[in-house]
């Protein structure tokens, strides 16, 4: 992968930072991450999960959009560059996860790969502790949900198709842009929209009924909804969401300056639309209302999403973990299968 010009907004925990005069070029860098923990909870109502694993922290996929970003100023790190380019592995992540299943505190919930890194970046074709974690999830049959914009889920098809068969198993291509330069501007390094179409075929030829996330949405950018939504059900999608594009802390920072860069004549235009969708600001945390936005152009936008995912077909059930005995069983010790949870 070729290096990339460094930009970092200041780090907030941070009383000093350091200006280039020129730009930086930035290499991936991969460092150990020593965390004695892999399950990662969460309480905000309005996620949709309440665990999640995360074999990496930072994605090279480099989004200018990515709401996870400022979780690497707790590292010491910036929001912007850093992010895209320092790489934290969890090396032990299978492990961890079949400890965490042993302990008799776990009844066998559904856990997302991945709450805030694309769980199959690069660094994984490599490593693949995404795929040593999902071996894991197999062999004790726990239920799993997976959301990537990366073509690499298709080398685990077979485990998801197993998982599926065995236990649960929810999978969620996130594709937020057709056109190939809008996408390559904003998400440089991740796959490529058609790539992704061809992944959600092959899911769906799987059997696995694969999600299609239109996320984020760009106010001004939106009219790739209905593209997108036609795209991927023609591909085989079986279900369709969204979230509006959210913008905490660095993260406002990193997208303004992508999207000046990228798009000159558009970009007034769309952080205007941002901030009518947020109440006059460019970013609004509030549960409920932080995946959604409001105001007449949210609400727009929520009808054109709803009007064109009926029209296609897609289906809108909101699809909860049902209230049903977990399929979640500990493997053999000693010759004798553990019982069933639940």
């Amino acid at each position: 992968m070729r290096a990339r010009p460094s930009s970092n907004p200041p780090n907030r925990f941070l009383h000093e930072t350091v200006a280039w005069e020129e730009p930086r070029l930035a290499q991936v860098e991969l460092r150990d991450d020593a965390t004695r923990e892999i399950l990662a909870h969460n309480g905000s109502p309005d996620v949709g999960f309440e665990w999640s694993v995360n074999p990496y922290r930072g994605c090279q996929h480099a989004c200018a959009y990515c709401y996870a970003r400022p979780t690497h100023e707790y590292l010491g790190l910036g929001a912007g560059t850093d992010f895209d380019t320092r790489i934290f592995v969890k090396r032990r992540a299978p492990e961890l996860l079949r400890e965490a299943f042993d302990r008799p505190s776990w009844r066998g919930d559904t856990v997302v790969f991945s709450g805030v890194t694309d769980p199959w970046q690069p660094a994984e074709a490599d490593l693949r502790l995404t795929r040593g974690c999902l071996e894991v999830c197999l062999e004790y049959r726990n239920p799993v949900g997976v959301i990537t914009k990366s073509a690499l889920i298709a080398r685990d098809i077979d485990l998801l198709a197993a998982l599926h068969r065995d236990a649960r198993a929810s999978v969620a291509v996130s594709l937020p842009f057709l056109d190939p330069a809008l996408a390559r501007a904003i998400e440089p390094w991740a796959a490529a929209p058609e790539r992704r179409l061809e992944v959600i075929s092959r899911l769906a030829e799987a059997g696995l009924s694969p999600t299609v996330m239109v996320a984020p949405v760009v106010p001004g950018l939106d009219h790739e909804m209905p593209r997108v939504l036609e795209a991927a059900r023609a591909a085989g999608a079986a279900r369709a969401g969204w979230v509006l594009l959210r913008l905490p802390g660095a993260v406002r920072t990193v997208f303004e300056e992508r999207i000046r860069a990228a798009l000159p004549e558009a970009a007034p235009r769309i952080l205007h639309l941002v901030r009518e969708t947020r109440g006059g600001r460019m970013y609004d945390a509030r549960f409920g209302v932080r995946g959604r936005g409001e105001g007449p152009y949210a609400a727009a936008v929520a009808a054109v999403f709803d009007r064109t995912a009926r029209r296609l077909g897609y289906d809108l059930q909101e699809r909860p973990d049902p209230e049903r005995p977990t399929t979640f069983r500990r493997p053999r010790r000693d010759g004798q299968l553990m019982l069933p949870i639940g």
